[in-house]
């Protein structure tokens, strides 16, 4: 037997033992949906060493772990367990899943507009709305990767955000999801969903923590829906333990004169895979993606970017930056597409990458496919280590090596910090980061 097979009945055998007691499994639409998935994830198993798109990621540590879905309640947290993860201010509204598990006594609801709907996944799939099934699957298709096939059929909790034409949610919305300390061997598939109608807005800080040191495995998918004249922000954070495996997809998709930003902020994991895409699908639709990644020991983050513009005179930004420590690796693959009709097209693509230890690898690949004559697009990667010189400067006013050499680092990443609009989130992003930073007196051998 090969070992696509046994992954492949392994997790079949999951499923069909566990699909009958997972969220909105009486529901007819969402069954249906599920057992498509899985039978297209039978077909495919995890993605191969040759698939192109995983050439950089091997998947083989995760391949031979074997995890089991959620149980019925979270365990129990006090709110002091988690009060280094929240926000007293202005993220008032906070949904709290702790390994896999929607945790009420843990969440804080808040005074929202008339018509916006903020409810864990595993509510809104068994009270589903026409928005939910709508849209629910539409952006991040099955067909599309093994992860989010696996995913939609064993998709458990998340959260829902639904905002009614015209509104704007002033509030942001955040989205805790945390591992307990003594999770071992879980695996639970986050489902979220924003969806903001015309001329709507609304944030969203989706949050992942690892609070121990065994293995786990998350596996994300996120869709969001930003029609014309809506705004759309989603922060993600994500701090996994070390023994975390983290896998997630982010779905964007635009109408005429939208915007849509995603901050991506990955700063810890065993194995960390990201694939944000975006689909303008009108004129005038922007797009911003931020992105920053860290990495030490032997942790592995890989970045996928791909931004189609499917119409004219559309833009995207996108700006990534990665901080790699000891054997860490990392990845970056960005493409963005300009199909035929999108005439007047601008997009600026850029990468940047920091080596602090000779061991440390990165491998970027800013990709651009442009199919129409009328453009403005550009793309660029670097690969480099701390300035010598401006180290130099920094110790000759006094300053020891390692708080020179983090003042640099810092400095380095701070481009991306401070794109973060939402000061307490802002500050929260600066004491993680300070925290990652290395304590080395010299470059490893």
């Amino acid at each position: 037997m090969s070992e696509q097979t046994e992954i492949v009945d392994r997790y079949t055998t999951l499923f069909e033992q566990g699909h009958e007691r997972l969220p909105g499994a009486s529901a007819g639409w969402v069954a249906e949906r599920r057992r498509a998935a899985m039978n297209r994830f039978a077909e495919t198993g995890f993605p191969a060493g040759r698939d192109e798109e995983w050439k950089y990621t091997s998947l083989r540590p995760l391949e031979k772990r074997e995890f089991a879905l959620p149980g019925a309640e979270a365990p129990a947290l006090a709110p002091e367990d988690i009060a280094a993860y929240t926000f007293d201010e202005p993220a008032a509204l906070r949904l709290v899943f702790v390994d896999g598990v929607y945790a009420p006594e843990l969440s804080r609801t808040a005074e929202l507009p008339a018509g916006v709907e903020v409810r864990p996944m595993s509510e809104a799939l068994g009270e589903p709305s026409e928005a939910l099934q709508r849209h629910l699957g539409r952006y991040a298709d099955p067909e599309g990767t093994p992860f989010v096939a696996l995913n939609t059929a064993l998709m458990g909790d998340g959260v829902y955000v639904y905002v009614p034409a015209g509104v704007q949610v002033e509030t942001p919305i955040h989205a805790l999801f945390l591992t307990s300390p003594g999770a071992e061997a879980l695996g639970p598939h986050y489902r979220n969903l924003v969806v903001a109608e015309e001329a709507a807005s609304v944030t969203v800080l989706e949050d992942f923590v690892g609070l121990g040191e065994g293995a786990y495995f998350n596996n994300v998918v996120t869709e969001a829906v930003a029609p014309k004249d809506a705004q759309v922000e989603v922060y993600k954070l994500q701090q996994e333990g070390p023994g975390g495996y983290h896998v997630a997809t982010f779905e964007g998709y635009q109408g005429e004169n939208s915007v849509l930003t995603h901050h991506n902020i990955a700063l810890g994991g065993r194995l960390v895979r990201n694939d944000v895409n975006d689909v303008l699908d009108a004129e005038g639709a922007l797009v911003n993606l931020n992105g920053l990644y860290l990495g030490d020991g032997r942790e592995h983050v890989d970045n996928h970017t791909r931004i189609d513009h499917l119409k004219a005179n559309a833009e995207s930004r996108e700006y990534y930056k990665g901080i790699l420590d000891g054997r860490a690796r990392g990845v970056f693959n960005g493409k963005v597409v300009v199909q035929p009709e999108a005439q007047g097209t601008e997009s600026d693509q850029q990468n940047r990458n920091l080596l602090l230890s000779r061991n440390a690898e990165v491998d970027p690949k800013p990709e651009l496919e442009i199919f129409a004559d009328d453009v403005s697009c550009t793309h660029g990667a670097t690969v480099g280590q701390l300035d010598e010189d401006a180290l130099f400067f920094l110790r000759s006013r006094g300053l020891g090596y390692e708080d020179a050499r983090n003042l640099l680092i810092f400095g380095f990443a701070n481009e991306i910090i401070e794109r973060v609009r939402i000061e307490p989130v802002r500050a929260r992003l600066e004491e993680r980061l300070l925290k990652r930073l290395p304590h080395t007196e010299a470059m490893e051998e």
